[in-house]
């Protein structure tokens, strides 16, 4: 049997030797080793996106791996990636840092320097772990394995008041109201505005589980608070100073715990950055940054991009940029902002209308937003877009709330945005087509007072050398004017008298009705006049 191994080791002297002695173990398949802790998390999510059969049965993590610490790394994997089994590299082998490890979820420990004989029955033994668990996970007999478990959104402000609480509200509504077990985590943890919003008082917090190193669904139970709509609410502390509890280890264990019990988990991670948010952003499968199209709002969000690349919580291009309070009158457009932020930006802008919020918000309950309201719709369009919205099935037919309703319509139409300017469009286009037929009936005014004029000049000029030559000039300058009409004007009625010197010719031509040919009773009239020539001695 293969087995294959993942290394996850930050420094490149000891990346080459551990991969070393892994191409030496006999039936060992050893994959390039990932540089921190980031590119593990990932590399395993993208394998069992494919297929679970695709993951590693053994995982070598470093004690030099960054930069989330490695014991916290290999709790994350053993709660995402249960049959993975997970061995610890450390110079320290003492028994104190063996039972953290085995607290953790770790398999067994390495000790550094590295050793064959150790290395090869460590990773034999978590093979045979992970060949048994996975039989075990496969017999149907415990809860089924969901994968690396469910899906974390985190929704972060570019700066206060742009909207983010709004945001993790609808999408964690949305999200339920499609079947799915949601939780909405509050970790804006000095001004959280989550229970204000849905009107809930609750004396349970996010930092009453921030001391606890093991969160059993037991105590996640107690924590969490049931909202009538089915939401899981796990609040910020009512006491501001509390959020200093908070920590980023903490953050992880409430973060892995919920995505252990709830489909999807959504977090409010307001506007100010800490290291409980940091590390719920980057343990997040989805973060959104909320912006305004105005210039601080731009310039916030570029600020809050660079410094999660700088501390390598998450890469700009990672990073989904959605543009609240929209409007096409606006100088700042989505596209710039998907320029200035090196972010991918949202099909789904939320537009401005802010009186459909205000009496919900006041009376604290956001759930009640009208489903006609256009900030709804854009935002559970957003929750479609995200792939939070699921379908329900039953009796072999599909079944959707009102709301539901709503925002796949509006997917169906390609998002909200687009939508409107269709509508918009359609509003529009019997003005523009009056708009265009006033100018073209103005274009052939224009065009038969030309040809009138230029025709006139003619025909007097044709009746002076008529005259001069002694022959007709009424023909003559009648001739001359036909010449110069084009056929749909040949009715044109030609006049020329002569005036002492001077003879003088009066073309009236009819304007045509749209096309040439249609006559609507118009008349245009050209004149012009041409001075006679003296006898040719």
């Amino acid at each position: 049997m293969t087995i294959r191994v993942l290394p996850a080791v930050g420094d490149i002297d000891s990346a080459r030797a551990l991969t070393t002695l892994l191409s030496q173990l006999p039936d060992s398949e050893p994959a390039a080793p990932v540089p921190d802790t980031t590119a593990l998390l990932d590399t395993l999510a993208r394998l069992a996106a494919e297929s679970l059969d695709e993951l590693p049965e053994v995982v070598l993590v470093h004690e030099r791996i960054g930069p989330v610490p490695a014991l916290d790394a290999v709790r994350d994997v053993v709660m995402r990636f249960p049959a993975v089994g997970v061995v610890l590299i450390t110079a320290d082998t003492s028994t104190s840092v063996l039972t953290a490890a085995m607290d953790s979820g770790a398999r067994g420990i390495i000790g550094l320097p590295l050793g064959y004989d150790a290395l090869a029955e460590r990773v034999q033994a978590a093979a045979a772990w992970s060949l048994g668990m996975r039989r075990h996970l496969g017999s149907g007999t415990p809860e089924l394995y969901a994968g690396p478990g469910g899906t974390v959104v985190t929704v972060t402000g570019a700066k206060g008041g742009v909207g983010a609480t709004v945001t993790a509200v609808q999408l964690a509504l949305a999200a339920r109201a499609s079947g799915r077990t949601v939780a909405l985590l509050d970790l804006d943890l000095q001004s959280g505005d989550v229970a204000s919003y849905l009107d809930v008082q609750f004396r349970r917090s996010v930092a009453d589980l921030a001391g606890i190193s093991d969160i059993n669904p037991r105590v996640l139970q107690d924590a969490v608070y049931t909202h009538d709509t089915g939401l899981g609410l796990l609040l910020a502390p009512a006491e501001g100073e509390r959020g200093e509890e908070v920590t980023d280890r903490a953050a992880r264990h409430v973060l892995n715990a919920l995505r252990s019990r709830y489909e999807v988990v959504v977090v409010d991670c307001g506007s100010q950055m800490n290291s409980a948010t940091a590390a719920a952003v980057e343990l997040a499968d989805q973060a959104l940054l909320l912006v305004t199209p105005d210039v601080v709002a731009v310039r916030a969000a570029k600020r809050m991009v660079r410094m999660w690349d700088r501390l390598q919580i998450r890469k700009a291009e990672e990073t989904l940029t959605v543009v609240n309070r929209f409007s096409r009158g606006t100088e700042i457009q989505p596209s710039l902002v998907e320029r200035v932020t090196g972010t991918k930006v949202a099909r789904s802008a939320v537009p401005a209308s802010f009186k459909e919020l205000q009496s919900v918000v006041d009376a604290g309950r956001l759930q009640d937003l009208d489903t006609r309201s256009t900030v709804k719709q854009a935002l559970w369009a957003l929750a479609g877009e995200l792939g939070l919205v699921a379908a329900q099935e039953s009796g072999g037919r599909r079944r959707k709330s009102s709301s539901d309703r709503g925002a796949l319509a509006l997917r169906r139409k390609g998002g909200g945005d687009r939508g409107a300017v269709t509508l918009e469009f359609a509003g529009m286009f019997p003005l523009l087509l009056v708009v265009m037929t006033i100018l073209w009936q103005c274009v052939l005014y224009g065009y038969t007072y030309s040809l009138a004029g230029n025709a006139a000049d003619e025909a007097a000029r044709a009746a002076t050398a008529a005259a001069a030559s002694g022959t007709g000039a009424g023909a003559a300058c009648a001739s001359a004017g036909k010449e110069h009409l084009p056929a749909s004007w040949q009715d044109a009625a030609i006049t020329c008298q002569q005036a002492g010197d001077v003879w003088k010719a009066n073309v009236t031509a009819q304007v045509p009705l749209f096309f040439p040919g249609f006559d609507a009773g118009w008349q245009v009239v050209g004149e012009a006049g041409a001075a006679t020539e003296g006898d040719a001695e």
